[in-house]
């Protein structure tokens, strides 16, 4: 990132928040805006949350589930515990079956939610990175198929570019309600979509 990028981002409206308010990303916004939009996060919920650090979706994803649900953030870098005694942080690679293995153990079953707002490492190659996010979303889903229970519901972000509607039509295959939206707090020049699945197709066979 360069410095201009820096310096505008810290007079950035969401930036400033976030830091007003003490959440650990701008990003958090967005999951709130979501959420406020399409009610996928419940009181009591048990939240699975994918590329999680450094831990702005697994904050307020906290605040909606009160005392009685479960966060489990995953990411392959540390994310600083909360005080919160229902969140599980997993220091891990989401793709390898050895992590999810620790999520099936610390969401004692399985999870009503699946969140990722999860990037891919970009090279700055278009083809490339748009490749690189479709994989990323289609290991996202291959988790949805081991972690989340029937009926259960999905939030993730998706790079628009070529493979979007094939993934989209994945998505479409394994959930009975499937919108697309970009909340406000998402920057206008950013390719990014955020896809909101209800209903989890889930084979029990």
């Amino acid at each position: 990132m360069t410095k201009k990028w820096n310096a505008e981002r810290k007079h950035e409206h969401y930036y400033k928040m976030a830091k007003k308010n003490d959440y650990r990303s701008r990003a958090s916004y967005k999951l709130k805006q979501l959420n406020n939009k399409f009610k996928i996060i419940r009181k009591g919920s048990y939240v699975l949350d994918l590329g999680a650090a450094p831990g702005g979706w697994s904050q307020v994803a906290l605040e909606i589930i009160g005392e009685d649900g479960l966060v489990v953030g995953v990411d392959l870098q540390r994310i600083r515990p909360f005080e919160n005694e229902n969140f599980i942080g997993i220091k891990g690679d989401f793709t390898s079956e050895d992590t999810i293995t620790k999520i099936r153990k610390a969401m004692e079953g399985t999870a009503e939610v699946v969140l990722s707002d999860a990037s891919p490492k970009l090279s700055g190659i278009k083809d490339i990175d748009n490749l690189r996010s479709a994989d990323l979303a289609e290991t996202v889903l291959k988790i949805c198929d081991l972690t989340l229970e029937r009926n259960g519901c999905l939030i993730m972000k998706v790079f628009q570019g070529e493979e979007f509607e094939r993934i989209l039509k994945e998505i479409k295959q394994k959930f009975k309600i499937v919108k697309t939206t970009k909340p406000a707090s998402s920057r206008k020049a950013s390719t990014e979509m955020y896809v909101v699945a209800k209903g989890f197709k889930k084979d029990l066979s």
